[in-house]
């Protein structure tokens, strides 16, 4: 079976050929690019081969929980990721093409409160700014999920963080108000993934599945039923690193 491969019959709106160079995403990227509506996409969401997203006890220590950050080493060595940490070096191919396509056309994100942090509960204080520095990799403006009201928190580099409490598909639309005709990008973590994917907000999907088992941590299938939901896979290639996955929703948002 080549690299890359699209089941007969499905997708064609999305995958304009069937098998594609196995150096190569360039017929997948310029298929998506195609599209004229701006789309809701995951893109580069590591999971272990027992489906984790995240692993056990995630706190201010491990904030990918026990053992997760081993989900994305795909990532880590990648000229990409080396970039946005100040670094030189790094390694091209499909994980760096795959990494670069994760922030391609992103006008805006929305992340689920635990992605932005450790805090549970009501803010103590507004102290707390993120686990990046100063100027954290987003550019745009991000949308995050809580129960607790926040000020709006902008910082370096034109991220500013908008803490939002309506439903998922109000979220949505300021997002993509905000995107300003580009994509909106859905970070994780894992909770947040599966809400906007039982909506079936969804439009595309990108899930990168580690050779690793974590045994234990946040499930990203538990309970949801993907084809039911209207969504099949388009195309995968695999690198000695990770499995990627990518996924499309038949018809439109509701």
């Amino acid at each position: 079976m080549p690299s890359f491969y699209k089941p007969p019959g499905v997708g064609r709106s999305y995958l304009q050929a069937v098998r594609y160079p196995a150096d190569s995403l360039a017929c997948y990227h310029d298929s998506l690019n195609n599209l004229s509506m701006a789309k809701l996409s995951i893109r580069c969401f590591s999971v272990s081969l027992d489906g984790f997203g995240a692993g056990p006890s995630q706190s201010l220590e491990n904030p990918l929980g026990i053992g997760g950050a081993a989900l994305h080493e795909w990532f880590f060595h990648t000229r990409a990721f080396h970039r946005m940490t100040g670094k030189e070096g790094g390694s091209t191919g499909t994980d760096n093409d795959f990494a670069e396509h994760g922030f391609a056309n992103v006008g805006a994100w929305i992340i689920g409160r635990n992605m932005f942090g450790p805090v549970r509960g009501p803010w103590p204080d507004e102290s707390w700014r993120g686990w990046w520095g100063d100027e954290p990799p987003y550019h745009t403006p991000v949308f995050v999920l809580t129960h607790h009201a926040r000020a709006d928190l902008a910082m370096k580099g034109g991220t500013t963080f908008h803490f939002v409490q309506q439903p998922v598909e109000q979220v949505l639309a300021q997002a993509f108000e905000a995107a300003g005709g580009r994509d909106v990008r859905l970070g994780g973590g894992v909770s947040t993934l599966r809400q906007f994917l039982r909506a079936r907000l969804v439009d595309d999907l990108h899930l990168a599945f580690a050779p690793i088992l974590l045994g234990a941590g946040e499930p990203v299938f538990a309970g949801i039923d993907l084809p039911a939901l209207g969504y099949h896979v388009t195309a995968h290639t695999q690198t000695d690193a990770a499995l990627h996955v990518t996924f499309a929703r038949t018809g439109p948002r509701p």
